[in-house]
């Protein structure tokens, strides 16, 4: 029996991180004016306290949707026991750094279980300088029309994902990017 339920975890853990490029875009998100995270676009050279920012889906879907403005937002859900979701991460940072003049927003949405919300996402977000980018999102308050609402290729089954918009046009990617991806992918909507 516990065999069974270690190769069933095994198994989860596998397909939440499984690597898929998938991408579309699209363009019929409802229009909004406020955002709920700093507009600060640059990491933080020194430690910056994390600040524990919980969101409930509605709040995450007003994070993706149309802003009247010229700025490129880039949203990844991620998850700090998640291998992949780790390896794009410094590719995250780098264009924090590189883009903190121009009007792009990055936010990271951690799809952490609660209880590692003080402990394993705090340390994470504090070490990479991400504390003021990072909102918490519980999971388990996602329903299965969550994801049809808001997207148009992922359905949660999967992370890293990662939404980028810029008005009208978007950008889905299920999976890890690589540096250069995320690269090409940021020039072809700013």
């Amino acid at each position: 029996m516990k065999k069974n339920i270690s190769a069933l975890l095994i198994l989860v853990v596998l397909a939440a991180c499984k690597k898929e490029n998938k991408t579309s875009d699209h363009t019929d998100q409802p229009t909004i004016d406020s955002v709920l995270v700093s507009e600060n676009t640059a990491i933080a050279e020194e430690k910056t306290p994390f600040k524990k920012v919980e969101v409930s889906p509605e709040q995450a879907s007003k994070i993706l949707a149309k802003q009247n403005n010229d700025t490129l937002y880039v949203t990844n859900f991620f998850a700090t026991w998640c291998g992949p979701c780790m390896r794009e991460i410094p590719h995250f940072k780098e264009k924090i750094k590189e883009l903190k003049s121009q009007p792009v927003k990055f936010t990271f949405i951690s799809l952490d279980e609660k209880a590692d919300w003080d402990t394993k996402v705090k340390n994470f977000a504090e070490e990479n300088g991400l504390s003021d980018h990072i909102v918490l999102l519980d999971g388990s308050q996602l329903t299965p029309d969550y994801f049809p609402k808001n997207f148009k290729q992922w359905d949660g089954g999967s992370i890293p994902f990662t939404f980028m918009r810029k008005g009208d046009k978007t950008d889905e990617t299920v999976g890890m990017m690589s540096a250069e991806m995320l690269d090409q992918k940021l020039k072809s909507l700013r």
